[in-house]
């Protein structure tokens, strides 16, 4: 099974072994909780509708009163300044929700205005991450040049850190500002920063919802939509890191395994004249095809391996050849008067029978080293 198939296999396990464990937590977290809140708040109807003799439709009016007009006590949404904002929140898949279309004209726009909006804006973050990251990599290179380091190269790693530390500044930061502009207490700022930009946007907490702060504070309004984009550029220079991290492992895989096929595919060879084809057994091994060796009174004029290795050939006329060295020349086939002084006849071979025995033998062994 290939690496690739095995890693997804385990992101797959991985991610629903995640979602179970975090509904397991969150029931243990927010169950109790809910049951005590539910309570406490049909104790408090009840005491409401029974201080001004109030029926059941009649409250459930009242209700219903009460939650549409929050959106209309942060004064008019659908004016320039809260239109921008709910646009910012449409290509941005946030979707707080504080505000919706209300007439089938709005609606239908904002279908088609987010079908092409998301596709863009998706594009110019991750555009703009990359050349953050370039900028970061620039940065932290002549850093490094700085302080005369030997290695000077930016590695993933390192771009990963600064991008988390980078992400953690603008948190923080921008927490502190919601802090003081809505007067939430610090914590909850941080939350609802983080849901902002990583695009939750579950809604419970919304910046610019009370008291006209869309026409009054014009620069709060500026402040809330550059931390938004920029906050937003931020967080997908580190997701663009992560994830071209992980296709660089996919990448890496797929090379390693058509290197290994490549591999797999020389692991056995013939000649066959000048040419080389795959021809070999199963475990990977030359096969020598008898039909190939050289028969007795014929010699076959192939290269030798090492020049220093000697090969004995006898041909019918019993004519003695080895493998040496000469002046000028490297690894010639030399007949005995010219290898060496003596003629070679010591080396000749006693019979014919041991003449071929020797002749196959030591062919197959040059074959095989080839």
């Amino acid at each position: 099974m290939k690496k690739q198939n095995v890693r997804t296999l385990s992101l797959i396990v991985c991610t629903f072994t995640y979602l179970l464990v975090g509904a397991a937590v969150f029931d243990a977290l927010e169950s109790d909780s809910e049951v005590e809140t539910k309570q406490k708040l049909f104790q408090e109807e009840i005491l409401f509708r029974d201080r001004y003799n109030m029926s059941a439709i009649e409250f459930e009016k009242l209700t219903m009163i009460i939650r549409r007009s929050i959106p209309y006590k942060a004064g008019q949404q659908w004016k320039f300044a809260g239109a921008f904002y709910f646009a910012t929140t449409v290509v941005t898949v946030i979707g707080y929700g504080h505000s919706t279309p209300k007439t089938p004209g709005g609606k239908i726009f904002c279908m088609f205005y987010a079908l092409w909006g998301i596709p863009l804006c998706l594009v110019m973050f991750q555009s703009i991450g990359e050349r953050l990251n370039t900028f970061i990599t620039f940065i932290i290179k002549n850093m490094k040049k700085c302080v005369k380091m030997k290695k000077t190269e930016v590695s993933q790693t390192e771009l990963i850190l600064v991008g988390g530390n980078l992400c953690t500044i603008v948190l923080c930061a921008g927490a502190a500002a919601f802090s003081y502009y809505e007067k939430w207490p610090y914590f909850n700022s941080i939350y609802y920063c983080f849901i902002t930009l990583t695009t939750i946007g579950f809604g419970d907490f919304v910046a610019l919802q009370k008291n006209e702060d869309l026409q009054k504070k014009p620069e709060y309004v500026a402040f809330s939509l550059i931390f938004i984009l920029f906050g937003l550029t931020v967080v997908s220079a580190a997701m663009n890191l992560l994830v071209l991290r992980f296709l660089t492992m996919n990448t890496e895989d797929e090379r390693r395994d058509e290197l290994e096929a490549e591999a797999a595919a020389r692991t056995a060879v013939r000649l066959d004249g000048d040419v080389i084809n795959a021809n070999s057994n199963s475990n990977g091994q030359v096969v020598q095809r008898i039909d190939e060796m050289p028969k007795a009174g014929e010699f076959n004029d192939t290269a030798s391996v090492c020049s220093c290795t000697c090969y004995y050939f006898l041909s019918n006329g019993r004519k003695h050849y080895s493998v040496t060295r000469s002046p000028g020349k490297i690894a010639h086939l030399l007949p005995p008067e010219q290898a060496s002084p003596g003629g070679g006849k010591d080396n000749v071979a006693a019979n014919d029978e041991e003449t071929e025995s020797l002749l196959a033998f030591q062919y197959r062994q040059k074959r095989a080293s080839i």
